[in-house]
Order: C-alpha cells, then sequence, then structure tokens
C-alpha cells in the first residue's frame, strides 16, 4: 500500500488557509470589523454634509440672501412734470453737498465751486452724469439729465456762476450723455439692488 493514510490524505484534501488560531483572528478582523467601521465612516461623511456651518443661525436667512435679485424693474411715468434745479439738489444732492461729505464742494462755497466753475458747464454736469472721486453717476438715476443739468446749474449759481438753466432737453450738451443716460429717459428702467 501507500505511505499515506486514509486519515492524512483526508486532512491534506480539506485544508483551508486558515492554519493556526493568528490567521483565524486576522480573517474574522477583516471580514466584520474592517466593513463595520467601512460603514460607520460612510454614514458620518454623508450626514457631516447636511450640518450648518459653525455660526449660521438661519439657513433660508443665508441662502435667500445669496440668491436675491441682481435687478428690478421699476416702471415710471414718462408724462411726469420735471423739477427744477432746487427739488433735485433737495432730492438727491443735499446729503453730501451740504455737509461737504467725501471731498464734495460745500453748497454756496465760492471758493470750493470756484476751480470747478472755471473749467464750465459742459464740465460739471459731464462729472455730474458720468460721476467723479466719490461721487457716482447721477445719469441714470431717478431724475433724467435735464433734471440733473439744472440740479448742477443752481449749485453753481449759489457759488457765484452765471449758468442759465436748460429749459428742454436739447440744452443739455450731447456729448455729456451717457449710455446708460439714455434708459433713464424711457418708461421702463432697471435698477440695481443694493448689496446687503
Amino acid at each position: 500500500m501507500s505511505a499515506n493514510s486514509h486519515d492524512t490524505v483526508h486532512d491534506e484534501d480539506h485544508t483551508g488557509p486558515i492554519k493556526n488560531p493568528k490567521q483565524l483572528l486576522i480573517a474574522v478582523f477583516f471580514s466584520f470589523v474592517v466593513p463595520i467601521i467601512a460603514i460607520i465612516g460612510l454614514v458620518y461623511y454623508v450626514t457631516s454634509a447636511n450640518k450648518p456651518a459653525a455660526g449660521t443661525v438661519n439657513m433660508e436667512k443665508s441662502i435667500a440672501q445669496r440668491l436675491q435679485k441682481v435687478g428690478s424693474v421699476e416702471i415710471r411715468d414718462a408724462n411726469r412734470e420735471l423739477k427744477g434745479g432746487e427739488d433735485v439738489f433737495k432730492g438727491q444732492c443735499t446729503t453730501c453737498h451740504a455737509a461737504g461729505l467725501a471731498g464734495a464742494p460745500k453748497f454756496g462755497d465760492a471758493v470750493a465751486w470756484g476751480p470747478r466753475i472755471q473749467t464750465g458747464y459742459e464740465a460739471l454736469l459731464n462729472s455730474a452724469l458720468k460721476g467723479k472721486g466719490a461721487m457716482g453717476a447721477q445719469s441714470g438715476g431717478d431724475y433724467e439729465e435735464l433734471e440733473i443739468a439744472r440740479a448742477v446749474v443752481y449749485m453753481a449759481n449759489a457759488a457765484g456762476a452765471k449758468f442759465e438753466a436748460p429749459k428742454s432737453a436739447a440744452a443739455v450738451p450731447a456729448d455729456a450723455a451717457s449710455a446708460p443716460a439714455a434708459a433713464a429717459t424711457s418708461a421702463v428702467t432697471a435698477v440695481p439692488v443694493a448689496a446687503k
């Protein structure tokens, strides 16, 4: 007969990769513990993405601020009566020119207005319509170019100039007009919403 007995052949045919207790512990660890740790890690990763950021009190409010409108459409009466220089000054220019904020020449201050008046009416109107320094462009806002021109004449004349107030839009120089100013004379104007 052969040198191998029946018991030895049976043991050799049914042996697996695990030959000792240490290999059994490693197999159990990698078969059960590692997948459980991986599942817990994935659950934590997925649920942590929905938590609000630190310091966020109201998610709906912060989302609404990020999704706010860029602009709005405002419908105006194209046939409204145009305002005079004093009315436009009180409505638009008083904030800066009454107190002299941000380098604006004070209303009636002949010393501050003198060099500006010497540049001429068209240069003053161009600065008002397109903006200069800290003053933003007034064209395309609440008032038409003719009304802004009347306010420029009103302020300059209060400081000693002898400009004649424009009576019609034809009196406003064409080179002082800017591209956005054309939108101001139409009945529908896009007005940007201030960011908060």
